[in-house]
């Protein structure tokens, strides 16, 4: 799947990547994907919860390395 905007956020703790996240998005277009890549444990809980209550869309995730990659279409 093709996305509009990558962000790195390997290395960073909870809540960091979905504030990050969170800022990235606010600077899209409705429908536009954000790849977000993070090593965080606490993202494959955080992210998709952040999805819902923002009313994003969580395309996709999967393991890539030691990191997960998420893609989230912006609501």
């Amino acid at each position: 799947m093709d996305w509009d905007q990558e962000l790195d956020a390997r290395g960073l703790l909870c809540p960091l990547p979905v504030l990050k996240a969170r800022k990235r998005l606010q600077g899209m277009d409705r429908g536009e994907v954000l790849r977000m890549v993070a090593t965080d444990p606490a993202a494959v809980i955080d992210v998709p919860h952040f999805c819902g209550e923002a009313g994003h869309e969580l395309v996709g995730s999967a393991d890539e390395g030691e990191a997960q990659v998420y893609l989230i279409r912006k609501g």
